[in-house]
């Protein structure tokens, strides 16, 4: 029985690491495509290139294990299907769970790899991907700049530029915005955008700048200047990326992720015990409402029985009902502030539960291709391609539907990460029960040869 396990082993690692390849390849072109407007013409070296693109190879990683998996055991029992190696096992007293007991075990173990990458590398990978990303935009920041198009993310000010030759702007319009004590009004000819170690340089040629006060219009000032230098923060644009203790819930390893969820619970148990509070000095009951429509009804009872109330006096009265509408506001506002709460939350338990549903779903196309793959009778890569390709769609289909819902704090962050699992390891049982009894409840072999004639 170990050779028997040998083999099989042997015979999934070659596609295994064969499709790995092939998939994450796919998807890393797809992502360099996507991301090469940001290296060009921003003077990059290469090291930095390459370490940019390296280090977002984690996640391309991350979703290319379990699709290689699934590929890898579709292309191995295919084969073992194909040249009847399966039929011999069987024949010599091998039942088909024995047979799937090693692919099993290599699912097993890539799922633990996999794990340890998604909470320990990966986020790490992830976050300095998004701190790299950062340095790149501050490379060169005039390239993000386009004539014609407002831009409104400098603070104090917002912009437009009527051309662009390279890193030499032409006809720069600036404007003050907000409440300031001047409004401000500055055109130039030309200017450029350089950085500083912790700021943006703007530096403006030939203009003008056009001041008027806000509490007098008869105070009016006009300077024309040669050269004019405005300093812009550059954390405010930058929204603190170098800030190596802001991490996404991405970037985090379960631990951290687990202290921002009790971080979380204890502000909705803050606010519920304020809410309870409030509603015990009002009305006399600590009992607080889950919904605002329920906390409506609550109220509004509330204000009936007040108004009932004959022995109140009309001072009492009014002041009994400047109070419940005063908690009708805070039940509103801190309801509001609680499902806020709840969802921020979720995000970071969708989080959790993505870091191991993910890994688990290897182990899961294990006992969905082997079935497959003896059902298919072929081991080739373009069949094995067609017959997976439906079901990553579906998987993944799910996984980001659960992950939305989740999100949005419509269903629990485990029903939404594990649904597909569910569905997947459902079909994989109907499968399987179907392959020992020998008998297939789809008829693949007949798909696969309308799609052979199909496609000659």
């Amino acid at each position: 029985m170990r050779l028997l396990s040998r083999y099989f082993v042997r015979e999934m690692l070659l596609p295994f690491f064969f499709s790995l390849l092939m998939i994450t390849f796919i998807l890393f072109i797809n992502f360099l495509l996507r991301a090469i407007d940001r290296f060009l013409g921003k003077g990059l070296d290469v090291l930095t290139i390459l370490e940019y693109l390296f280090l977002n190879l984690a996640w391309i990683i991350a979703l290319s294990v379990p699709m290689a998996v699934l590929l890898a055991t579709l292309m191995a029992f295919g084969r073992l299907s194909e040249d009847n190696e399966i039929n011999a096992l069987r024949a010599s007293g091998v039942g088909f769970l024995s047979i799937i007991r090693a692919p099993i075990m290599f699912g097993v173990t890539v799922a633990l790899m996999l794990i340890y990458f998604n909470n320990y590398i990966l986020p790490d990978m992830n976050f300095h991907a998004r701190l790299l990303s950062g340095d790149i935009y501050r490379k060169r920041p005039g390239m993000n700049i386009e004539p014609g198009i407002f831009i409104d993310n400098i603070p104090d000010y917002s912009m437009i530029v009527g051309g662009k030759d390279g890193e030499l702007f032409s006809d720069v319009r600036i404007f003050s915005k907000g409440k300031q004590e001047a409004q401000t009004s500055i055109h130039s000819k030309t200017g450029t955008l350089s950085t500083l170690a912790d700021a943006f340089l703007l530096t403006l040629y030939d203009g003008e700048i056009h001041e008027l006060e806000s509490k007098d219009f008869t105070n009016y000032r006009r300077i024309i200047f040669e050269t004019h230098k405005i300093i812009i923060p550059a954390d405010d644009i930058l929204l603190n990326r170098r800030d190596s203790s802001n991490r996404t819930d991405r970037e985090m390893t379960v631990p951290m992720i687990i202290d921002k969820v009790e971080n979380y619970k204890h502000r909705i148990g803050v606010v519920n015990k304020r809410l309870a509070g409030a509603f015990f000095r009002t009305l006399g009951d600590s009992l607080y409402p889950e919904t605002i429509s329920e906390g409506t009804q609550i109220l509004d009872s509330a204000r009936i029985n007040i108004q009932a109330d004959t022995t109140l006096s009309g001072n009492l009265l009014r002041k009994k009902e400047r109070q419940i509408r005063s908690l009708e506001r805070q039940v509103k506002n801190e309801l509001q502030l609680i499902t806020s709460y709840q969802k921020g939350r979720n995000k970071y338990q969708v989080e959790i539960h993505k870091k191991f549903s993910i890994p688990f779903a290897c182990i899961l196309f294990v006992l969905l291709g082997a079935p497959l793959g003896v059902m298919a009778k072929r081991g080739g890569f373009a069949i094995s391609t067609s017959l997976s390709f439906g079901f990553f769609l579906l998987y993944y289909i799910l996984l980001i539907g659960g992950e939305e819902m989740a999100d949005r704090n419509q269903v629990p962050a485990w029903i939404g990460m594990w649904t597909p699992n569910a569905v997947v390891l459902i079909v994989s049982l109907y499968l399987i029960l179907h392959t020992v009894r020998e008998r297939a409840p789809i008829s693949l072999l007949s798909f696969i040869k309308n799609r052979e004639k199909s496609n000659p």
